[in-house]
């Protein structure tokens, strides 16, 4: 199945990511760069905040919500990312409406575990990570060391491939140049033609 697929070949890609101390919405950025670097190396394009097939609840339901990451593929449907530390209901009602509208529905969920299982056709990918209190008025911090448990991280991480000061993920294979994937004259004349996937930004690599 094209959906189990995809969230396998995501799931091994988050499972790379290596990270320590960092706040909830620098772990979710962090996470979000990863799925663009990830679809940006299947071919595909990607815009950030694409416009969703679910409107927003009333009185604003002229406008539409969006989703963290839409990509548009020649050979296959279009696919849809949300990123989330928390169960919200709203992700999965939007996850849910673009399987309606043909997507396939993509959920990455991280937290120290126990995630709850959407309902079908919601495929969930999971990157469990290791919490702990900051400082006061900080709020809570977070790291993950791949290949040992996320929750009794001990060794600091050493992978040699550097994402920002504190933000790591193990070496891969190169991704080319996410500039080189399209020329700027196909991209503009690609966007009207992405199965509504229009009032996202676009990316074609890791941010």
């Amino acid at each position: 199945m094209d959906g189990e697929r995809l969230a396998a070949s995501l799931t091994g890609r988050l499972a790379g990511l290596e990270f320590v101390d960092l706040g909830t919405d620098e772990v979710t950025a962090l996470i979000i760069d990863a799925v663009l670097v990830w679809a940006a190396e299947q071919g595909w394009r990607s815009y950030r905040r694409a416009a969703s097939v679910l409107p927003l609840p009333p009185p604003m339901t002229d406008r539409h919500s969006v989703v963290d990451v839409a990509c548009a593929r020649r050979d296959g449907p279009p696919v849809v990312v949300e990123v989330d530390h928390t169960d919200r209901r709203r992700t999965w009602e939007k996850l849910a409406a673009e399987a309606d509208a043909g997507r396939v529905a993509l959920w990455v969920r991280w937290g120290p575990g126990r995630f709850a299982v959407p309902p079908a056709p919601i495929h969930l990918v999971t990157c469990e990570v290791a919490r702990r209190a900051g400082p006061v008025g900080a709020g809570r911090r977070h790291r993950r060391t791949p290949g040992r448990p996320a929750r009794h991280p001990r060794t600091p991480p050493t992978a040699s491939t550097r994402w920002s000061s504190r933000c790591r993920c193990r070496p891969w294979n190169p991704v080319p140049d996410p500039a080189g994937l399209l020329e700027a004259g196909r991209v503009a004349r690609a966007v009207a033609d992405d199965l509504r996937l229009v009032g996202g930004e676009v990316d074609h690599g890791g941010g």
